[in-house]
């Protein structure tokens, strides 16, 4: 499952004068994928079934 947007990323790269490697939206990626499974383990461990914004 893909988070990422590319456009939207190189859009922002493109504002603050950067490029994208083309192996930085998999690492992207994989650390949104960390984030949101950590999330999803809060919301569980709190009896919800609703992620929050304080579950990151």
């Amino acid at each position: 499952m893909s988070f990422v947007v590319k456009k939207a990323i190189q859009d922002f790269a493109k504002k603050k004068n950067l490029q994208v490697s083309g192996d930085f939206y998999g690492a992207l990626d994989k650390k949104i994928g960390e984030i949101l499974g950590a999330a999803a383990v809060r919301t569980n461990e709190n009896k919800r079934k609703t992620l929050k914004p304080y579950d990151l």
